[in-house]
């Protein structure tokens, strides 16, 4: 994203010297709403990102996912020349997102210490799998591991299956955003209050554990360790998938009384709001096997298109279950304009999910996809710090950028 853009970060300055997902995504967050965001990448090497999961024609498609907005720049700041370079781009930098193993920084001597001193105004961002400090923190950390030692796997999935890991980057991604926030928490109370920089350390397994409800009190308090439940809810009843008489999905969700007699109007069963086994929701929760089984016998009779009217005339609460392709043909998500078009030099035609939540004055944008390895050198290199031809040719020749 260029600098003239009229987003609400527009002016940022931020450099992202991190790689995959966590430390990306919180760049992509801030270059989606106007940022100017400059990822550093190895010279030979790029982000990792660029080679992981899906590929068309040799284009990662999470590179370009991720990387979209930013100006790639390449720069290898464990070479003495690369870390001057690297304290030339903090000099005027607002933040630094960094997701290396903690003490990488430090061994290069471009560790918070030193890079505070370069500009006392630094915003930085550490993210780690276990944080800075305890006795976890110096190992290799990934969403995977987090996702097992947060609780997460152990809650999700069937009583009688094994832990159930995320398809997706769930903790990297959570981690982003609680990151995000924090980014934001820490520059206003420099720019409002005058308090100069600060540094952040984001772990990948707190902010997973921190989403997944009171599970510290209700073990303190009554002694019990939550189990999976599969689609249920141990709160409340009925809460689950069930499958349509065309083969398709639904889910049903009526967590307060008003919802769940709704439900028994919907599927043409109001005499059960004065069944005693499913008058309360504790009664229900009680008989959920029962209740479960009455839904989807009559789930079994019907479509989905035609639970979905069932429902939706008595005001019920029901979703389909969608798959990407449901997605993209979907009108809400069309008239919200959940996702766009973008023309991509490698890719062509592509299709992301749009820029959200949506602000009515300054909103954000997508203007391009992930760039190629080391597109905008000379924009910064040249323009921005100001290096000479003789100079960029030296650190050329030298393999740092």
């Amino acid at each position: 994203m260029t600098d003239d853009t009229n987003g609400p970060l527009d002016g940022l300055v931020v450099l992202e010297a991190g790689s995959m997902i966590s430390g990306p995504t919180v760049g992509r967050f801030m270059a989606d709403f106007g940022a100017t965001v400059i990822k550093i990448e190895h010279p030979k090497f790029g982000d990792h990102i660029r080679r992981f999961g899906p590929q068309k024609d040799g284009v990662g498609l999470w590179h370009k996912y991720l990387s979209r907005n930013k100006q790639s720049i390449t720069l290898n700041i464990s070479t003495e020349e690369g870390a001057a370079v690297f304290e030339d781009l903090v000099s005027e930098a607002d933040l630094l997102i960094e997701n290396f193993r903690p003490g990488t920084l430090e061994r290069w001597g471009v560790g918070w210490e030193d890079l505070s001193e370069v500009n006392s105004d630094l915003v930085m961002l550490r993210m780690s799998g276990f944080g800075q400090t305890g006795p976890y923190s110096e190992r290799p950390g990934f969403g995977t591991l987090a996702e097992a030692m947060s609780g997460f796997a152990y809650l999700n999935g069937f009583p009688d299956s094994p832990p159930l890991l995320p398809p997706t980057g769930l903790a990297d991604n959570i981690a982003a955003l609680f990151s995000t926030f924090a980014v934001m928490f820490a520059l206003y109370h420099r720019d409002v209050h005058g308090g100069g920089g600060q540094y952040i350390d984001t772990s990948l397994i707190e902010p997973i554990f921190g989403l997944l409800g009171p599970q510290p009190l209700r073990y303190d308090q009554l002694g019990e360790v939550e189990a999976r439940s599969g689609n249920r809810s141990t709160s409340s009843a009925p809460r689950n998938v069930y499958r349509t008489g065309d083969d398709r999905w639904v889910a049903i969700s009526a967590s307060a009384q008003p919802l769940a007699e709704r439900t028994f109007e919907a599927i043409g069963r109001p005499e059960l709001k004065d069944d005693p086994r499913f008058e309360t929701n504790e009664d229900r929760l009680e008989h959920v096997d029962e209740l479960d089984h009455i839904i989807q016998d009559w789930m079994d009779d019907h479509t989905r298109e035609e639970i979905l009217t069932a429902f939706e005339e008595a005001d019920a609460t029901l979703a389909p279950v969608y798959n990407v392709e449901d997605i993209l043909n979907d009108e809400h998500y069309q008239a919200r304009e959940a996702f766009l078009t973008i023309d991509d030099p490698d890719l062509g035609d592509a299709v992301v999910q749009n820029v959200f939540p949506k602000f009515s004055k300054t909103p954000g944008s997508v203007e391009y996809l992930g760039p190629s390895l080391g597109e905008h050198n000379e924009t910064v290199f040249r323009e921005r710090l100001g290096y000479d031809d003789e100079f960029l040719a030296e650190l050329e020749t030298d393999g740092v950028i």
